[in-house]
């Protein structure tokens, strides 16, 4: 399949372009941050997002979406990425859907993505337990009941906690931490009884949160799937997280690099603009060819979800570490090559570098990913 957007899929990213430049950019982020708002979006920008129908691109018709795939999310996100727009796509649509779709029964997505699709229902899924990414590790008991669940635990960085209106939780039903069976998957509403969210600050000032649950009851029907039976849908599900962070850490370095060469073109240092530097001009071009490189991979990632390639895990692990790589250098060189500037709060490129920081931690950093492609390399 050829490395290129189709037509329609370079219309769906001048129409992301231009809503999220004038309705989610920098200065919105901005305003929130300073406002200290603990949603972390405006949801009149949400109602816009969903009126735009991009909730549902890469979710099937028959559960209400538009079935246009993951090319088409992928697209948005980078523009997420390039604006760095505060709205809950990745948390709730890339993240949340993605679990949802892959974790539940036919007649569960049936039932629960319509909702998703419209906006009524964000998702925000709560899997990680200790510092570091490690899903198999997942020790929260979840304990059968009578008729239904009691569930125990803690999690944390569950982004998008603040907005949510329901949480997936991963939960250990059977075996030991460690164990890839005996996980099980549970949808929670954020009101329920003995449910505590508790808002996180992050660096990039985005919404996320810790769910605190002692002997926390659910009915059966909230079981996603079989019991015990999560990590197949699960590993699924954060391969296309993955794969969708990096394309935003791509927009996100693209924008970062094109504002730099601007400063470069304009910066002014012994009567000509510094950009004529030869040292700088070679860091340019490394950048450049990185990222090149790097779209060429997002791509074929994002083409490899919707054919359900095989290979899909050992593409979003090459597909994470290597945009990890190139977000570490790209909003690097931005910092440095803006001088002291860069490092104000009143110049915007210092925002790039923060979300670059935290989505680079998100479901296993460059360490996470180089390791784990070798080992499903045979190494």
């Amino acid at each position: 399949m050829a490395l290129v957007l189709t037509e329609e899929q370079q219309m769906l990213r001048e129409s992301a372009r231009g809503l999220l430049a004038s309705r989610a950019g920098v200065s919105h982020l901005r305003a929130l941050r300073d406002a200290a708002d603990s949603l972390g979006f405006e949801p009149a920008v949400w109602d816009d997002i969903v009126a735009m129908g991009w909730p549902g691109i890469a979710i099937a018709e028959d559960c209400g979406g538009l079935g246009y795939g993951h090319v088409g999310l992928g697209v948005v996100l980078e523009e997420a990425g390039r604006h760095l727009s505060p709205t809950p796509l990745q948390s709730a649509v890339l993240i949340g859907a993605s679990a949802l779709d892959r974790l539940a029964t036919t007649a569960q997505r049936q039932a629960l993505l319509p909702a998703v699709v419209a906006g009524e229902r964000r998702l925000a899924l709560a899997l990680q337990e200790g510092a570091h990414h490690a899903p198999e590790n997942t020790a929260s008991p979840a304990r059968r009941e009578g008729r239904g669940w009691r569930l125990s635990g803690s999690k944390r960085l569950v982004l998008g906690a603040p907005g949510a209106t329901d949480f997936l939780v991963i939960a250990r039903s059977d075996g030991q931490p460690g164990d890839r069976s005996g996980l099980s998957a549970f949808l929670v509403p954020a009101d329920a009884p003995g449910l505590q969210v508790e808002p996180r600050s992050l660096v990039d000032s985005g919404p996320a949160g810790a769910l605190r649950y002692a002997d926390l009851q659910l009915g059966d029907e909230a079981l996603l799937g079989s019991p015990g039976g999560a990590w197949q849908g699960l590993e699924t599900a954060l391969d296309i997280a993955n794969i969708g962070l990096a394309a935003e850490l791509l927009g996100l370095s693209t924008e970062a690099f094109e504002r730099t060469v601007a400063y470069l073109r304009e910066r002014k240092q012994f009567g000509r603009p510094i950009g004529s530097f030869q040292g700088l001009q070679h860091r340019a071009a490394e950048l450049y060819a990185e990222l090149e490189l790097a779209r060429s991979l997002v791509l074929k990632a994002l083409q490899a979800i919707d054919a359900g390639d095989p290979q899909l895990s050992l593409l979003a692990s090459s597909c994470k570490a290597k945009l990890c790589e190139v977000a570490q250098r790209a909003t690097n060189e931005a910092i440095q090559m803006h001088g002291g500037i860069g490092m104000t709060d009143e110049f915007d490129i210092g925002f790039f570098i923060k979300r670059a920081r935290l989505v680079q931690h998100c479901f296993g950093d460059y360490n996470y990913h180089l390791d784990r492609y070798a080992r499903l390399s045979g190494f």
